[in-house]
């Protein structure tokens, strides 16, 4: 019943911005981390960012400055705002959720990211 649905990816050129939503339905994630994930072919999947359910915010090293992830409790959906985006960033983009802070118990369909040079 619990789902993530993904959405907002894309084709962008380098220096571009997408916006990527996650709705969660089945269940509301109050006292939830949410939390993005990204994969590129051929490379593990990597920590992006994370947000708790008072807004305290983690981001990676990689992308701190250039995205910035929030929440709307009201929707039960997750954002992240990717600007100034690189080549780099090319990935496909999860969703997850969970009640701990290094386990995620739900996870997305994932959102195709390709940023051009």
């Amino acid at each position: 019943q619990v789902q993530l649905v993904e959405s907002g990816g894309g084709l962008v050129q380098a220096g571009g911005s997408l916006r990527l939503s996650c709705a969660a339905s089945g269940r509301t994630f109050s006292r939830d981390y949410m939390n993005w994930f990204r994969q590129a072919p051929g490379k593990e999947r990597e920590f992006v960012s994370r947000i708790n359910w008072i807004g305290v915010t983690w981001y990676a090293d990689s992308v701190k400055g250039r995205f910035t992830i929030s929440r709307d409790n009201a929707k039960n959906t997750v954002y992240l705002q990717m600007n100034s985006l690189k080549p780099e960033d090319t990935a496909v983009y999860y969703c997850a959720v969970g009640q701990q802070l290094g386990r995620s118990d739900y996870w997305g369909q994932g959102t195709q990211v390709t940023v051009s040079s």
